[in-house]
């Protein structure tokens, strides 16, 4: 079962699969998700090709990713397993890069995301694009840094 950010709606995996394949007609991005970041790569952050490193594009899935499950838990999360990450295309300095998340799982320290990554390029004929998926668990974390039960919000 999978739930909204606002953990309110629960949806069936089904039902969350077909909304998914819905994207905004206008923008082409989720529509069933939510926006937690939005970044454009810099040459600083691409290899001599041209395409961005796989490893700061990991970075920012890791800060998209912690979003939710900190404002859920209310406090301090870290990550703790990094569950599934697809790179589906390449992405290039000065594509507009938008994250989405979505809370897969609530368990009782622990709380598992799924993101994605959509580009937005070439803005004169726009194209946007799926450019990573990632599953990512982060477990709440007290001061000591120790597991702590997730406090869910009212």
């Amino acid at each position: 079962m999978n739930l909204l950010p606002s953990l309110k709606t629960p949806m069936t995996d089904s039902a969350a699969a077909a909304a998914s394949l819905t994207p905004c007609m206008e923008t082409g991005l989720p529509t069933d998700m939510e926006l937690v970041m939005r970044v454009m790569p810099m040459p600083k952050d691409a290899n001599g090709n041209g395409d961005i490193f796989g490893g700061w594009i990991m970075a920012q899935v890791d800060l998209a990713g912690c979003v939710l499950p900190g404002r859920i838990s209310r406090g301090r999360v870290t990550t703790v397993a990094v569950n599934q990450f697809i790179f589906k295309n390449a992405v290039s300095v000065g594509d507009l890069l938008s994250f989405y998340a979505r809370v897969e799982k609530i368990g009782n320290t622990s709380i598992t995301v799924h993101v994605e990554v959509w580009a937005q390029r070439n803005p004169a004929d726009l194209q946007t694009v799926k450019v990573t998926e990632a599953n990512v668990t982060y477990v709440a974390i007290d001061e000591r840094g120790r597991p702590r039960p997730v406090r869910l919000t009212a």
